[in-house]
This record gives structure tokens, sequence and C-alpha cells, in this order.
């Protein structure tokens, strides 16, 4: 059912889309209350709504999970893409707003499972199709709080709040700087002369599957043994060392990587920029332990690529995808190069997005 006309025998109401995003530094930061950069992904979700004629929500994606359907007082949908919808209608309800048993219908281009955040932009994407249809005055920034606990209390991630925000805020053509406790967030340009390439090692994950919960967990005993309410209220790495293992590594990826996101935010040259990446993939890899041997060989044959700054892990790791900083005009090949080296041993790597940073005029946040 590719025609979402046949889906809801007429045309729907409302429509609505988020985009994805590639973190280029500040990963595993949103819920130690600290900095990112995140960039907003060409590919988008796409909801469709419509008022149901009866008392059930019927989801639909051909992309996704297929049917799903549960009743619009007191159902709940099952796991998969029906629980993140979900989650969005009740928090809504929440709110005080009538939400009516929908219809929705849902596409997508994002790729599931490569850390490029396509939790958050059904999320966003439903809660602006809702906003649309019912006529809401949830601002972007109350909207991505809500996608957030729609991830949280529904899909049951504990996930900090990067994700949500670069979906419901985000710019293609440049970072987006967010503090995660204050929600503050501005636009910042890349660095002159660059461009984006991502590249999906073939290695798909979950954060529900992933140690993701458990790091997080990790960070809140190193605050409270620190005595701080989160990990960005370090400023100084060397307060980390008296730590127990693996404690004092856990927290000195995040003073460390806060330190490189207000460092790249301030502007910096492309090639600085490149060595931030390249910094912050190691701490990953070592300090955090949430890179792969996939990852970590993908990494390393984009560096060595000709036209690249710097290259990384993208999203939070245990497989998904890496994003490389390169010379206008070189993303491309270089990517071809590295997947020519990374695919020898039979792996199905390859080119997600090359994502435009310069060249074109900006556009304003979606």
């Amino acid at each position: 059912m590719n025609n979402p006309e046949t889906f809801f025998g007429g045309a729907p109401e409302a429509f609505a889309s988020a985009p994805g995003r590639v973190n280029l530094l500040g990963e595993h930061t949103d819920y130690n209350d600290g900095y990112m950069l995140p960039v907003a992904t060409p590919q988008r979700t796409e909801i469709a709504l419509a008022r149901s004629h009866d008392d059930q929500h019927h989801l639909y994606s051909g992309t996704l999970d297929g049917n799903v359907t549960f009743a619009a007082k007191g159902g709940s949908a099952p796991q998969g893409f029906g629980s993140y919808i979900e989650g969005c209608i009740r928090l809504v309800e929440a709110t005080g707003v009538t939400v009516p048993p929908l219809r929705v219908f849902v596409t997508t281009n994002l790729p599931v499972g490569s850390g490029l955040s396509s939790s958050a932009a059904l999320e966003v994407a439903m809660l602006r199709a809702m906003r649309n249809l019912l006529g809401f005055s949830l601002d972007d920034v109350k909207l991505a709080q809500i996608a957030q606990r729609a991830e949280i209390e529904f899909a049951r991630v504990n996930c900090g709040i990067m994700d949500q925000m670069a979906s419901s805020l985000c710019d293609e053509r440049n970072m987006l700087f967010i503090d995660a406790r204050t929600l503050e967030h501005h636009l910042v340009p890349m660095p002159e002369g660059t461009e984006l390439i991502v590249v999906d090692s073939g290695v798909p994950r979950t954060l529900a599957a992933s140690k993701y919960n458990e790091r997080r967990a990790e960070c809140e005993e190193a605050s409270r043994k620190l005595g701080v309410k989160a990990l960005r209220d370090v400023t100084d790495p060397a307060a980390v060392e008296s730590l127990p293992e693996p404690l004092r590594r856990r927290a000195r990826h995040v003073v460390l990587e806060d330190l490189r996101v207000l460092e790249a935010a301030r502007g910096v040259s492309a090639e600085r920029f490149g060595e931030l990446m390249n910094a912050s993939h190691e701490s990953l890899r070592g300090d955090y332990e949430v890179s792969i041997p996939e990852l970590d060989q993908l990494v390393a044959a984009l560096r060595a690529a000709p036209g690249v700054l710097g290259a990384r892990l993208t999203g939070a790791g245990f497989g998904g995808a890496t994003v490389a900083l390169c010379r206008t005009g070189q993303a491309r090949q270089a990517a071809e190069t590295a997947l020519s080296t990374y695919n020898k041993a039979g792996r199905q790597g390859r080119i997600l997005i090359p994502v435009p940073t310069q060249g074109k005029e900006n556009n304003e946040p979606v």
C-alpha cells in the first residue's frame, strides 16, 4: 500500500515531516546535561493523518512494521513503531488536547538501525502532523520534549534530548548547537570548504538492545560520586581521575567531549574540526566503549582516503554509521575509496548520505 489515499479512502487531512540527524560532536553528552552539534539529514520521515471512523487508532507503514491497531481510549500499541506513535498521542492528550481516533500513514527514506535518529524523526513528524490537524500551540522545543518522553516512557529507551531537538530544529546546511540543560540552541556554520558524507558500517543496532542504558547509569553514578548534578558540571578533566573504573573513563569521555563541542561551536578551521572529530571517535572507542571493530575499521579507511579531514562514528554506537568531514567535492570519492577497502572482508558498508553543507543558501529550521 504505497498510496496514502488507498489507506484513508480519500485524501488525508494533515501532513508533516521531520528529518533524521547526523551528530558531528557531542556524543553521549545530552543525558549528561551537556553540549552537542548535530546537522539534519536530507532524508525524512513523513506522516499523513486523518480522523478515524471508529474508536481505534489505525497505523500503517510499508517501510516499518506494517499494520498496527489499538484502542483510542485505554489501548496500547504493540512494541515497534506503534509504541512511538502511541507515546506521542498519549502525551499530547496529557497536555489537555483531545485527540480523536486517528488513521496514521507513515513513510520514510531514513535508514533504520544506522544511528541517524529515525525514531526521533518518527516522533517529531507525528507530533507536527497532530499539531497541523488539531491546531494546538506547542512550539518546536516543547515538541522535542514530548518526543523525548515518548521514547523514554513508551519505547523504553532512556535517551537524552539531542535527537529530538535536532529533528525538530535542525538545518541541513548548518550545525545546531544545543545545550541539553537549558535547551539554548543556535545555528553554527560548517567549516568553510567542507562537505559531509555518511557511510553505514552494515552492522545494524537498536538502542533498546544495546548497553546504552547501562552507559547512562554509569554516568549518573559518576555524577553522584563527584557530588555534581550532571557530568556537564565537571569542567576540569583531572577531577574524574579519582573515580573507580569504568566510571573514570566514562566521565572522562563526557567531560572532554563537552570541551570539544564548545571549542568547535566558537568557530575553528576545517582542519581543527576534523581533529576534534577524530579525538571524539577515539574517546568513544577507548573510554566510552560504544564502538565496535567494524566501525573502527571503517573510520580508519575513511581517514586514509584523500580529502578526508576527520571521521568518527555517529549516533550512539554499537553499530550503525560513520560520518566524515571532507574537502568540498571529494566526499563521495573518499567514501568509495574507503568502502573498496572495508568491504573486502565481505562486509556490506554503503554510502547513506552526502550531506550538503556548502555552496547553497542557508535554510531556516523546518
